[in-house]
């Protein structure tokens, strides 16, 4: 068996290389980057994969019984082609098998939905490539709050537009368990799975900081109106806009999904207060 993972110089696609290294050993996985030197440090073998450039993944599917395409990070217009380019690539190149990492949220109504659209045309594109497939829905990764607690800190409080909305929250690390399995297990093919923890509220997840922490945030809502404008005029138009759009989702209960993960890794998700004591130790 080989296992190829793209996107491996990313913080996602490193987490799952690892933990396939992990399970079957590093001879029988290996990293797709568009940048190969910054994926050295894994521990197995790297072939460049850019995702713009079709002829770069056959060379680099070469030999590949699966993949796991990690979406990328492009504007929503781009990316499904940029996805097919590696779909198409993994057809031609005899690989039986694509596990994809799709995200929850709404398919439309806010600001992130163009982001959503592009991940279920590529769930589309996946299930009619006629490759056995596995199928992963991200919930709202947990490390950008806590990556951010020093900003909350000064400001004394997590301010958003999400309001009383819940948020099923997952990490990279469990994401890192789920997708191997999900690569592994041939009882996941043909399965598409909400990978999330317990759903919470952002007064919840800024309790859990407080606790672990020792801080002292409050949250308070604002307005998706004027948090849009806040994130724009910080991040620019486009992530600014997305931004804004993610918390409008969890506002609309885009975010308090069902979880499937013990179904995939046999085990309940970490809690919120569980995966933020496994940022601060790391």
């Amino acid at each position: 068996m080989k296992i190829a993972v793209t996107s491996a110089s990313g913080k996602l696609g490193a987490i799952i290389v690892k933990q396939l290294i992990k399970e079957i050993g590093a001879d029988h996985v290996l990293g797709i980057a568009r940048t190969p030197e910054k994926a050295k440090h894994l521990g197995t073998e790297v072939r460049k994969g850019d995702y713009n450039n079709r002829q770069e993944f056959d060379d680099a599917l070469m030999g590949v019984d699966t993949v796991v395409l990690l979406s990328g990070m492009d504007e929503p217009q781009k990316r499904v082609q940029q996805h097919r380019n590696v779909i198409e690539a993994a057809k031609a190149n005899g690989v039986k098998k694509i596990v994809y990492t799709s995200i929850v949220g709404a398919e439309k109504d806010n600001a992130f939905s163009a982001v959503v659209q592009s991940n279920r045309q590529t769930e589309i594109d996946v299930k009619n490539s006629g490759l056995e497939w596995s199928i992963g829905r991200n919930g709202i990764y947990i490390e950008p709050d806590l990556e951010y607690i020093d900003t909350y800190q000064k400001e004394g409080e997590i301010r958003n537009c999400a309001g009383e909305g819940k948020c099923a929250y997952t990490s990279r690390i469990e994401l890192g368990v789920a997708y191997a399995k999900m690569a592994i297990v041939t009882t996941h093919n043909g399965e598409t799975y909400n990978l999330v923890g317990e759903a919470i509220t952002q007064t919840q997840l800024a309790n859990y900081i407080n606790e672990v922490y020792k801080t002292n945030l409050d949250y308070n809502s604002v307005s998706v109106e004027n948090y849009a404008t806040e994130r724009k005029k910080e991040l620019g138009d486009f992530i600014g806009t997305v931004i804004a759009g993610i918390y409008e989702g969890i506002r609309n209960g885009a975010n308090d999904v069902a979880s499937d993960f013990e179904k995939v890794v046999g085990r309940p998700h970490k809690t919120p207060k569980e995966m933020i004591e496994t940022f601060k130790i790391d």
